[in-house]
């Protein structure tokens, strides 16, 4: 069973989508690992509401961060998926 080649427009799209979705799983990986845990001494230097900064991202400052970053691919790809013409409107 051969596979068809996909039309030079959807692989820049689906190119444009993996670039983004590891854009934005790095910048997760580096919130919740670098900031909750790697760092999280330096940052409980910091004060933020009241509490310790890393003390905060290690428990709910990473899970903030994860949905805006949900959000932000959400409209990320309705611009991407207009700009590539296969948006669904």
């Amino acid at each position: 069973m051969s596979q068809q080649p996909l039309n030079p427009k959807a692989a820049e799209y689906w190119r444009a989508n993996l670039r983004l979705m590891a854009i934005l799983l790095a910048i997760w990986f580096a919130v919740s690992f670098g900031a909750g845990i790697l760092f999280v001494d330096a940052l409980n230097q910091i004060q933020f509401f009241g509490f310790k900064l890393g003390f905060f991202f290690a428990q709910q400052g990473a899970i903030y961060v994860f949905v805006g970053l949900i959000f932000f691919y959400a409209w990320k790809m309705n611009r991407i998926e207009r700009q590539y013409e296969v948006d669904e409107e």
